[in-house]
């Protein structure tokens, strides 16, 4: 029976669909991972045979098995001859688990179609080679674009050695952030300040500066009591630039679970022993008029394994590194309400003179966050 053009346009068209369909499953998967995979990115696996799904998995936690080996683990002795939806590139080297590459290979998989390679450079395209060489047919791309977003942090980290900064801010609706004597209890609303723990939960480390230290004093961990994952929340690493050691030994986020690091660019023998025996951790970096080396701050940072930094902070910090060009995110809680012109206003930015001088966004996402609104933004390069 001769096969015409059309059915095979109708076949492709289909198998298109289908592989779609269950690759946004993966990464539907993936994303429970979003608070406990730290360092390790968020990975989603679903096994396919003969139209059935026989096996599905994600990786749950760093040190834990892979979504692959979870999804093997399910589907048993029908994972041979099964297509393989990952939504990032099977590891092919040896870390605190056995290559992925290698199990798929012994399972007796027939297809692997990625969403997008890896950035790990120990990886980058070697997993895939390594099953197109034992006679698996591989193909990469397919929703590439929600794979990367999925992984932002962990892709910046590996392509450029330090981690995506999001900075996060909540101001009234004329663009202000604390009154003028520095009162900003509650500028938001319940829903929004819940949003702001998941946001924690997601990052690796929060950033603030001395000055928030002192005129807040927040505790900066996640406090959500819903959905707790299995094991507890990981307590994002707390970093306080401080170049001159004036953080309180008793400041709240030295009492909290999880580290806390000070970054300062002074030695001082006896503040450092009290903030240490306080549960700090001292870390010393260059520092110019001042201020803290931002650039050789991230990349050390990048360097502990940090993938996404959430910036929490007032309008001096969250001005620098905007200036700096490292933010790359921006998320913006605008109230319902006005604060008036001798208000606190959003960010520090001397030296804006001319409009092309302008800091260009990108605007991704506006929502309803209870009674407030909750604007994305990309930050644009300079370049």
């Amino acid at each position: 029976m001769k096969i015409t053009n059309s059915e095979v346009a109708e076949h492709t068209l289909m198998s298109a669909q289908t592989d779609s369909i269950h690759m946004a499953r993966a990464l539907q998967l993936a994303a429970r991972g979003l608070y406990t995979t730290a360092p390790n990115p968020r990975v989603g696996c679903v096994l396919v045979k003969d139209g059935n799904v026989v096996g599905e998995g994600w990786h749950q936690r760093a040190g834990g098995a892979h979504a692959e080996v979870h999804a093997l683990q399910q589907a048993g002795d029908s994972a041979r001859g099964a297509t393989a939806y990952i939504s990032l590139e099977p590891c092919c080297h040896h870390g605190r688990t056995p290559p992925c590459s290698e199990a798929l290979i012994k399972a007796g998989i027939r297809r692997v179609v990625v969403a997008m390679q890896d950035p790990n450079p120990e990886v980058a395209g070697k997993g895939l080679a390594q099953l197109q060489e034992a006679g698996i047919e591989t193909s990469s791309g397919l929703m590439q674009a929600q794979a990367e977003e999925l992984n932002a942090g962990f892709n910046m980290r590996m392509r450029t050695g330090r981690p995506l900064v999001r900075c996060k801010m909540a101001m009234s609706l004329d663009g202000r952030t604390a009154m003028a004597s520095g009162e900003s209890k509650w500028i938001t609303g319940s829903a929004a300040r819940q949003q702001v723990h998941r946001l924690r939960a997601q990052s690796s480390a929060i950033m603030t500066g001395i000055g928030t230290v002192l005129a807040d004093n927040p505790a900066l961990n996640v406090r959500l009591q819903d959905n707790v994952p299995e094991g507890g929340w990981l307590q994002p690493l707390r970093t306080i630039l401080d170049p001159n050691l004036n953080t309180p030994a008793d400041a709240r986020l030295l009492q909290q679970a999880g580290r806390s690091i000070i970054v300062t660019a002074v030695k001082d023998a006896e503040r450092e022993a009290e903030l240490q025996r306080a549960g700090a951790e001292l870390v010393y970096l260059p520092s110019a008029g001042g201020r803290i080396d931002l650039p050789e701050l991230l990349t050390y940072l990048g360097n502990e394994q940090i993938n996404e930094v959430l910036l929490e902070t007032g309008a001096t910090l969250s001005g620098a590194m905007l200036n700096a060009g490292l933010v790359d995110e921006l998320m913006i809680f605008i109230a319902p309400h006005l604060m008036g012109n001798a208000a606190r206003g959003l960010f520090d930015l001397p030296g804006l003179q001319t409009m092309d001088q302008r800091i260009e966004l990108n605007i991704r996402d506006i929502r309803a966050v209870g009674e407030d609104w909750c604007l994305t933004a990309e930050v644009k390069s300079k370049e």
